[in-house]
């Protein structure tokens, strides 16, 4: 339930963020990625399926959407300069390729210690840790390309309704500006030559 729960208000948190009820859903297409890495390497290490690697699981969770995240934000910053769908796409995979592999290098690394860990309380941390490397490492692999692809496709169900409103009103605020800096470059001229004159 609880799972279920969080994976509802990180829906409506994203569908806040990016103002779409489309985009939350590419966001969101990493989890169950995570949970079937989980389920693998809990599998692999014989450790069962107990509280504290569904602890895991739930922090998993919060994990593995980063990495949609950068993708899918980063895309639509792209498309706000005018870039179509796929140019954008095409832009924006490469260049937060980086970042997303850092950012999940770094999580597996830091949980390799607690995850061989064989000391006192071991039993409560390896699980968590298991859970973390394996969803992280098979959600950050298939997310680089199963979420560009679930991105392209859904953008055709896209309301475009006031696209074109928008775009006539950006082409008229840019159109207002560059008459105003005209108009402000032209008495600027006008006061250097009267200035001229009179000296």
């Amino acid at each position: 339930m609880a799972l279920f729960l969080g994976i509802l208000v990180a829906y409506m948190v994203l569908g806040a963020q990016f103002n779409s009820f489309i985009h939350p859903v590419a966001v969101l297409l990493a989890l169950p990625f995570s949970v079937t890495g989980a389920f693998f390497a809990l599998w692999m290490t014989g450790i069962s399926l107990n509280i504290y690697s569904m602890i895991g699981v739930l922090l998993l969770m919060g994990i593995v959407k980063k990495n949609s995240i950068l993708l899918v934000d980063f895309t639509n910053h792209k498309r706000a300069e005018g870039m179509v769908v796929h140019d954008a796409l095409m832009s924006a995979c490469p260049l937060r390729l980086r970042p997303i592999l850092m950012t999940s290098i770094a999580t597996v690394v830091a949980a390799i210690p607690p995850a061989i860990a064989l000391g006192p309380g071991a039993e409560t941390t390896r699980p968590m840790a298991v859970v973390t490397i394996g969803g992280v490492l098979v959600s950050t692999l298939l997310t680089l390309i199963v979420v560009p692809c679930a991105y392209s496709l859904l953008s055709r169900f896209e309301n475009r309704k006031h696209e074109g409103e928008i775009t006539r009103a950006v082409e008229s605020l840019e159109l207002e500006a560059a008459e105003k800096y005209q108009r402000i470059l032209g008495a600027a001229q006008k006061h250097e030559n009267e200035k001229t004159r009179g000296s």
